[in-house]
């Protein structure tokens, strides 16, 4: 019997490291596609019901609602996105002129509103008034650094700007093919969920694609009311290029960053502009823009998928800090996939205990 039982463990050993040299191969193999394919699913399962809806309109002809579903999908990625990039190279190649234009000018004397700044206006005029009184120089040397640093950060962006349209394209045709056949792959996905952990792993799956969808209507959303709304306000307030950075915006709230980036460089350029007058009105619509993702945000998310909303925030927040913009979705279904798992598990317990 040992001789058996040897022979077992060592078929066993062998076959779970073959096994997962596949499972390390096929994973180093799609490597490159994994970004794309991550978003690719995120889109869909969002839209998934979008695109049904627009099937029933046209007939129940799946090729058409594919088509024009890819067709937005396209649209909506591609634009803002480029819109963004090309407002940076733009600002990139008319930076040496508007700052040569600033430093000979000088800084000139603070404005009367600045004094009146709580906590920090008194020490800010004395600075602005050492760096007036040292001329262009003294101005030069203050900014230098942070030009750097912007230089090296838009160089930087600029050169993965091939690499960013390259996987929005491939995002956009893994789309298309999940659109085609997404039945097919969510009926493969629920029967492994159900293979390896029954109805709980079923349960999960669903779970995370409520997340998904609540996660991307939460956020999309709220980018794109903030961005409108941050928009109309640099229209009215008469800031250059309103239209280049709404799309900076929208960008900048799909990160999470908010459109604060935007709007605060833009209030304090009307100031220094002299435009007292719209700089205060901008400053005003600018509280509640900024705050309105605090609000919405959370509304949308938590209308659409029944877990603790501190989590879908963790989620959301934690997924971002770690895995980037695509963190944004990785990081709910994470964290709803091991709430369920969880849950499911102490549940049994209980019902175990109150059995015996």
């Amino acid at each position: 019997m040992q001789p058996e039982s040897s022979s077992d463990i060592t078929r066993i050993v062998l076959f779970v490291l073959v096994i997962g040299v596949l499972l390390a191969g096929s994973a180093w193999t799609l490597l490159p596609f994994l970004s794309g394919m991550i978003w690719a699913t995120t889109i869909a399962v969002a839209t998934w019901p979008a695109m049904l809806q627009l099937q029933r309109l046209t007939g129940g002809r799946r090729p058409v609602a594919v088509a024009i579903m890819t067709l937005l999908v396209l649209l909506v990625f591609i634009v803002p996105f480029a819109l963004a990039m090309s407002a940076l190279l733009d600002a990139a190649g008319n930076s040496p002129t508007v700052m040569n234009e600033f430093l000979t000018h000088g800084l000139g004397p603070p404005p009367a509103w600045v004094e009146n700044l709580p906590l920090v206006g008194a020490s800010l005029v004395e600075r602005w008034r050492n760096v007036a009184a040292g001329g262009p120089d003294a101005l030069a040397a203050l900014v230098q650094p942070y030009v750097r640093s912007a230089a090296a950060w838009t160089i930087a962006a600029t050169g993965g700007f091939g690499r960013t349209v390259v996987l929005m394209l491939l995002t956009v045709a893994l789309v298309a093919i999940l659109y085609a056949r997404g039945e097919v792959a969510a009926a493969g996905v629920l029967a492994f969920a159900r293979r390896l952990g029954g109805d709980s792993g079923e349960r999960t799956v669903r779970l995370a694609g409520q997340a998904i969808r609540s996660v991307a209507l939460g956020v999309v959303v709220t980018a794109l009311v903030q961005s409108l709304l941050a928009g109309i306000g640099l229209w009215l307030c008469g800031v250059p290029q309103p239209g280049l950075l709404t799309a900076i915006a929208f960008v900048l709230g799909i990160a999470q960053l908010g459109p604060i980036l935007v709007l605060a460089p833009s209030v304090f350029w009307l100031y220094w502009t002299g435009s007292s007058g719209w700089a205060t009105v901008l400053l005003i619509w600018t509280l509640p823009v900024s705050a309105l993702d605090n609000v919405v945000r959370p509304f949308l998310i938590r209308r659409g998928v029944q877990l603790p909303l501190l989590l879908i925030v963790a989620g959301v927040v934690g997924g971002l800090i770690s895995f980037g913009v695509v963190g944004l979705f990785v990081g709910p279904v994470v964290l709803a996939a091991t709430y369920t798992l969880a849950k499911d598990w102490v549940s049994r317990g209980r019902s175990g205990t109150a059995t015996n």
